[in-house]
Formats: C-alpha cells, sequence, structure tokens
C-alpha cells in the first residue's frame, strides 16, 4: 500500500467512524423525541457532525492533536444526550433545560493529570447561567469543563462520578445519586467473595480508603467536593431499581455508639495487585537524618506510585510497596542512590519481594477498637497466610497487610467471613448419626433452605461421624443425600481427624459439634473442644451427671470462654426444662424443689398400668413398642432418671455426686445380673404381685403410681423414687409417654409452674437439639 493510499484509508476510516456515530444517534432520537424538539436535535447534530469531520481533516493533516482538541472532540456525546434527555423531558410535561457544563463548571489543570475546579468561579458562572435558564429541572452534561481561558476541557478519569459532585456541591444539594450497574458498595469483591454484602452505609472516610485500594466505590476525589457540604452521595443500579443502594455520609455520632461487636466498625475489604515490596534495611540507616527523603526521592526521579509504607521505630529499615511493572526502576534507583553506603556495609540490601498483593481492611474508627486488629490477624493465622508487611495509621479508617499474590484470595475470604459469617455462618460436626442423630439431620435438610434464606442463618453441617465410619466436607454436606455420601465417600473414623476438618476451615470461624451419643467418652472431650473455642451442644447427659470436680471444670472454662455449651435435651428431649430453670434463677427466683415425671419409658409405663394389667405385660409391651432400650433394666433401674436429676440438682446450685442421689429401684434384686434383657423379661412375672400390691393400695386411697425424680434444694438432696399422687393431681393426668416437671420456687409457691409434654422420642428429641443450635445462631448474632 502506498503511502497516499494509507493516508486515504485513514480518513475514510475517521469520516466512516462518524457517521456511525450519527447514524446511531439519529435512531435513538427518532425513537424518543418527535415535533419540533427532534427537527431542532437534528439540525443541531448534522451540524455538529459536519464541524467534527472539518476538526478531524484538520487534526489529520497536521499529523497530530493537542489534548484541549481532544477534549473538545470527546465531549460531543455529553452534549447530545443532555439535549435529548432534556427534550425527552420536557415531552412528559416537565419544565426542564439542558446544561453545557462547559460555561459553568471552570477547574484548572494540574501536573499529575488531574484538573482542580475554581469553585468560587464556578459559583459565579452558575449564578449567570440561572439568570439566563430558568428551570425547574436541568439535565446538566457530565465530564466536561473549561478552563479559565474558557478552552474546553474534562475532568479526566471517573470525571462524570466528579463532575456530578461537583454540581451537587455548587448547588448544595441534598443528595447525589450516582447510577452504575451494581446494588451499590459490597463489603468485597463478589466476584472474589460470594458471601459479600452490600453495605447501607459508609462514612466518607470509608468510601476514600475503599477507593484508594482499588474497591469500584467512587475515585476520592469525587468525594471531595460533598463532603465540606455533608451532601449525602447514594450509589444506585440502574438496572435493579428496587436496590436501596448504599449511602455515603457522614456518620452521626449514635450510629457509632449503636455499632456493636466488631463486625460494625469493619465495614469492607479491598485488594491491589500486581505489586512488589521494597525492602531497604541496614544498621546505618538507624539514626541518620534524611534516609527516608533520600529513599522516597529515589522513588519520586523514577516516577514510581508508592502504595504502602512501613517503617519499624528502630529505623532499621523501611519496607514500602510499588506497582511491580515499576519495581526495577525503583531498585535500580535506589542501588545507585545509596551505592557507597551499600559498598561500605552501612546499607546491607535493597531486596524486591515480587508477586505480592495488599490486602486493607476498612472502617471508621477501627484501629481504636480493642480486637480488631487480633481478629484479623488471627483470621489469616488460621488461614494460614504468611503477613510480610503491615501498616496501620493513627487515622482509624485501615489496616493494610501485604500477603503472597497467591494467598490474596484466601485471605480476603478468610477475612471477610470472620468478620461478616461469624455472626450467621455456622461450621457443624454431627458426631452420632443414629436415630437421634440421623433424626436431627434430616430436621436440618429440611429447613436449612428457610434458615438461610429468611433469618440469615447458614448451618453447613462439615462432618458426619460414628463409632467406625465418618464423612467429611470442605464447604458443606448435602443433606439430602448424606446417608448415601457416608456410604459411598466414608472413610474410617478418626476423631482427631474429624475435628480438624469441623473446625479447620478458615472461612467459617465458628464452629460446632453436636454429640448426639450417650458416650462418656465423646463427653470427656467437651473440656478440650470448649477451650479450643469449639461450641458445643449435646443431649449426652454424662458430662454433666459425671464426676463433680468434671462438672465443675466445664462450667468454669464455659462461663469464662466466649464459647459456648448447650444441653437442653439432656432432661425432658425438646421440652424448655434448663432453659426455664436458668431463666427462674438468671431473674432471682430462688428453686426450692424440683419434682417430675423425667421418663418417656417409665412415664408410659405407669400411665399403662392399671386395671387388671400385670406389671410384666406392661414392661414387655413398651419394649416391642421401642419405648424401652434394650434391656428394659436399663429404665427400668433408675440411673437415666436419677443422671436427669442429678443435672437440675447441679444446675440449681447443689453440689452433688450422681452417687448422692437416692434411687428407688424398680429392678429386683435377684433380677439385677440376669444374663440378658430377654431372661429378665421371663423372669420379671414372679414379681407381679409386689406391684399389684402397690397399684391397689394406691387405687384405694383414691392415687396412682409415679415414678418421679425429685430435687430438694432446702434438703440440698435428690431422690429417684416411686410415689403416689391424688387422682387430681398434675402428674395423674399424664398420658402416653409425657414427661412432667414441676417447679416450686419462691415466686411459683402456692401454685407450683409446670412443663408438661413429649418427653422422649427421636423428632422431639432432636427438636430440642434443633433449637439449640438456633439458640447458638441467635447468641452469635443472628435475628432471633
Amino acid at each position: 500500500m502506498t503511502l497516499s493510499t494509507r493516508h486515504s484509508h485513514e480518513m475514510i476510516l475517521y469520516i466512516a467512524a462518524l457517521d456511525a456515530v450519527l447514524e446511531k444517534h439519529k435512531l435513538t432520537a427518532n425513537d424518543l423525541l418527535e415535533g419540533d424538539d427532534l427537527a431542532t436535535f437534528l439540525s443541531r447534530l448534522h451540524d455538529d457532525i459536519n464541524n467534527l469531520k472539518a476538526m478531524l481533516r484538520a487534526i489529520y493533516i497536521a499529523g497530530h492533536a493537542t489534548e484541549s482538541f481532544t477534549d473538545f472532540v470527546v465531549g460531543y456525546g455529553e452534549l447530545w444526550s443532555a439535549q435529548m434527555l432534556a427534550s425527552l423531558v420536557r415531552k412528559n410535561g416537565v419544565d426542564c433545560n439542558w446544561m453545557d457544563t462547559r460555561d459553568v463548571i471552570i477547574v484548572n489543570p494540574t501536573g499529575s493529570n488531574q484538573v482542580d475546579p475554581d469553585y468560587l468561579e464556578s459559583e459565579r458562572r452558575l449564578d449567570q447561567w440561572f439568570l439566563q435558564h430558568p428551570s425547574k429541572t436541568i439535565v446538566a452534561t457530565g465530564f466536561i469543563a473549561s478552563t479559565p481561558q474558557n478552552i474546553p476541557t474534562t475532568l479526566k478519569r471517573d470525571g462524570s462520578d466528579f463532575s456530578a459532585a461537583i454540581m451537587g456541591s455548587l448547588l448544595r444539594a441534598r443528595q447525589v445519586t450516582i447510577w452504575t450497574d451494581v446494588d451499590g458498595v459490597y463489603s468485597a469483591d463478589p466476584r472474589k467473595v460470594s458471601e459479600a454484602v452490600v453495605l447501607k452505609t459508609l462514612s466518607y472516610q470509608e468510601a476514600w480508603e475503599m477507593s484508594y485500594f482499588g474497591a469500584n466505590v467512587l475515585h476520592p476525589r469525587t468525594i471531595i467536593p460533598v463532603m465540606q457540604y455533608d451532601i449525602p452521595i447514594i450509589i444506585r443500579n440502574i438496572f435493579n431499581l428496587s436496590a436501596p443502594g448504599t449511602i455515603i455520609c457522614r456518620p452521626s455520632v449514635n450510629e457509632f455508639d449503636n455499632r456493636q461487636g466488631l463486625g460494625p466498625f469493619v465495614r469492607a475489604f479491598a485488594t491491589i495487585d500486581n505489586l512488589a515490596l521494597v525492602n531497604v534495611e541496614g544498621t546505618g540507616m538507624a539514626g541518620v537524618p534524611g534516609t527516608a527523603s533520600a529513599i522516597f526521592g529515589a522513588v519520586k526521579d523514577v516516577g514510581a506510585n508508592v502504595i504502602m509504607i512501613s517503617q519499624a521505630s528502630s529505623e532499621h529499615s523501611v519496607c514500602f510497596a510499588v506497582p511491580e511493572k515499576e519495581v526495577e526502576a525503583v531498585a535500580k534507583a535506589l542501588k545507585s542512590r545509596f551505592r557507597e553506603a551499600l559498598a561500605a556495609g552501612r546499607l546491607s540490601q535493597v531486596a524486591v519481594i515480587p508477586n505480592c498483593s495488599i490486602l486493607a481492611t476498612v472502617g471508621q474508627k477501627m484501629a481504636s477498637t480493642p480486637g480488631v486488629s487480633a481478629t484479623l490477624f488471627n483470621a489469616l493465622a488460621k488461614a494460614n497466610i504468611n503477613v510480610r508487611a503491615i501498616a496501620q495509621g493513627c487515622s482509624e479508617y485501615n489496616i493494610t497487610v501485604v500477603v503472597k499474590r497467591e494467598d490474596c484470595v484466601r485471605a480476603l475470604r478468610a477475612v471477610h467471613s470472620r468478620f461478616y459469617l461469624s455472626r450467621t455462618t455456622v461450621a457443624m460436626g454431627i458426631v452420632g448419626p443414629g436415630l437421634i442423630g440421623g433424626t436431627l439431620l434430616d430436621q436440618l435438610r429440611d429447613q436449612a433452605s428457610v434458615l438461610k434464606e429468611k433469618f440469615n442463618i447458614d448451618l453447613r453441617v462439615m462432618g458426619i461421624t460414628g463409632s467406625r465410619k465418618m464423612l467429611l466436607s470442605d464447604a458443606g454436606i448435602d443433606l439430602s443425600r448424606w446417608r448415601e455420601l457416608r456410604k459411598e465417600k466414608g472413610e474410617v473414623a478418626d476423631l482427631d481427624k474429624f475435628i480438624q476438618n469441623v473446625h479447620g476451615n478458615h472461612f467459617i470461624p465458628n464452629t460446632v459439634l453436636v454429640d448426639c451419643t450417650s458416650d462418656s467418652a465423646i463427653a470427656s472431650h467437651y473440656y478440650d473442644w470448649l477451650r479450643r473455642g469449639i461450641h458445643v451442644i449435646t443431649p449426652n447427659k454424662k458430662a454433666n451427671s459425671g464426676p463433680l470436680d468434671q462438672y465443675l471444670r466445664l462450667r468454669a472454662l464455659q462461663r469464662q470462654s466466649y464459647t459456648h455449651y448447650f444441653y437442653e435435651a439432656t432432661v425432658g428431649a425438646g421440652l424448655p426444662i434448663i432453659s426455664t430453670l436458668q431463666g427462674l434463677l438468671e431473674t432471682g427466683d430462688k428453686i426450692l424443689q424440683i419434682e417430675g415425671i423425667f421418663s418417656g419409658t417409665l412415664s408410659y409405663i405407669f400411665n399403662t398400668f392399671i386395671g387388671a394389667r400385670t406389671f410384666s405385660e406392661v414392661v414387655a409391651e413398651a419394649k416391642e413398642k421401642g419405648f424401652t432400650e434394650p434391656d428394659p433394666r436399663d429404665d427400668l433401674s433408675g440411673t437415666d432418671v436419677a443422671r436427669k436429676v442429678i443435672i437440675l440438682a447441679r444446675e440449681s446450685g447443689l453440689q452433688l455426686e450422681l452417687s448422692d442421689i437416692h434411687i428407688d429401684s424398680l429392678v429386683p434384686e435377684s433380677l439385677k445380673d440376669s444374663a440378658s434383657g430377654e431372661e429378665f423379661l421371663q423372669q420379671l412375672p414372679l414379681y407381679d404381685r409386689e406391684m399389684a400390691k402397690k397399684r391397689q393400695d394406691a387405687d384405694d386411697a383414691g392415687e396412682v403410681l409415679r415414678y418421679v425424680g425429685v430435687v430438694d434444694v432446702v434438703k440440698q438432696s435428690g431422690a429417684v423414687t416411686l410415689r403416689r399422687y391424688k387422682k387430681d393431681h398434675p402428674f395423674a393426668q399424664l398420658s402416653g409417654s409425657d414427661n412432667i416437671i414441676s417447679f416450686t420456687t419462691e415466686r411459683y409457691n402456692q401454685q407450683p409452674l409446670i412443663v408438661r409434654g413429649p418427653g422422649a422420642g427421636a423428632q422431639v428429641t432432636a427438636g430440642g437439639i434443633f433449637c439449640d443450635i438456633l439458640r447458638l445462631a441467635s447468641y452469635l448474632g443472628a435475628p432471633s
């Protein structure tokens, strides 16, 4: 291709491009406008296009374009858009005019490819403009302005947002709304953190910090014009008008006072990639005036941008981050500047650490809130993230850390989870997927989506283990298939590995282990679990009814830590027995006596032991219906009831051992050593006459037999015994396998407080455990 042909081709290209622009705007105008407004706009459009062709031909002939020429050309799009929108608004009956902001906004160009608005002159020109164009509604161009010499220019990068803020400031607007394509400002980049949330409010300073660290919010200079007049900026999504957006404003003192915990003080996280650390180190730096000035003077000379600086108070080293593309020039400049000091050993090194990223944690008053830094670095440590450098100024707005680039997303997710998910997201481990545990898992499966969608409670089962096989997951087990998955992918049970998997997930800081067994060996681990920060929920009675010293040690740890230990289902299955007792005590009531039918098995037996039926017949029927343990002596011995009595006694403040509880066993002495449960049932009819007589004596007195547990706080004792009650007594009104518990207190003295309902069965027991799980979520901050 010859030179003249190539030039002709280039000319054809810009003419074709202009023609395409013309056609696009004509089509848009024809769709939106009509009548005189359409004719006027199209006339102006053709004139502008012809002028542009003439100007572009001049640029083409000259071979280059000045910056002011370029700014003038690129500003036409704003002019056309503003004219069309103003005409459309008028078409809908609103008094409206359009403003060419080059007539109003005056800026002084600076040396850093930025501009500095002249607010006094702009205000004067705005007043003049309104005198000539009085209107209720103004559509103003964005992005474009003029110099003091009336030469057209632009507001450079993010200029449209900047011009909106400038106009808002000039007009002393009530608010400025920035329309964009996202629902607002997120707590982290949603492309990297799926759990990122839209922030309702941000302070000007918080938004400023986030912008500096690369978050897609606003350019820092956009905030300056509105900030001086306390004008709120609202970030809204033009494609989702139902989203309320994010308000950037000056927070009231009350807002800070009402922020509870650490999360509200940490508002968001931002990252900058493709950085390198430069570390200038040497003993000769300490106490030498001007060293830092020399370092950063050399950096300035090569035009590099310093993102972060970290210097120890000893002055032994200065560490700073720069864009990776600039680090080679920076290092070369520093080595040249300090050649003599390096040769003499006063400086030991100018080291470059490549492949770095910055993670910034932003929040107003964050630095002065105790625990924020500790929580941040604990989250990073738990995620096994190595921090290369740290910077935290006294401005209270950010804590900045430098990490390896490959660790950046993992670090971002870890810290975001610690501050944003800890209140609602819980990693769960289920120990004992038998009848109770399996039913609980099914209840969790059925309710999980509702809890997450309506209450923002995210319960993730990270592991399920039995005595022989366990199933582990890093993201959460699919509870719709947990039985099949356990068969297909289950591995040999290893409690230590199980705990590590459930508790070791650094994205979910809160961990709860749910022990659905009746195993004392599992219960012996509670102290260690709580000490490690793992919450414990259980229906297992062994820990709270075991040796007193171990129980007291466990409860002391629980009270001293921030870890929760819930055990509602240890007494009364799903009935609120423990919580009722705790509520009475916490509100200052004094317990006098607790009396109740605590065993669903024995409740069924004595509710059914009526008329001519024999005791052995009723026990056999209870076993056949699944109400008893495989060996009915486990129920009839009263030991299980005694464990519930000791739990309530200790909860009431009595320091009793299980051996202190008097038990009237229903197992005849001579049958205690029977070889099996079947043999016991075969021999039990020999003792029917004794039980029949007790029933008859009670019946003759207008009473019934009930097997009860009693806590006598006044006498500081407990007992499990067979008692008689009048037929109008609440205990005599029981049916099926229901439990009933009576609290006699100083407040409830004449008329005891009664709790009654199903006290046995997989569904209600699992329901009681589930209630404790939701109670834990509530304590962690989920809506109650």
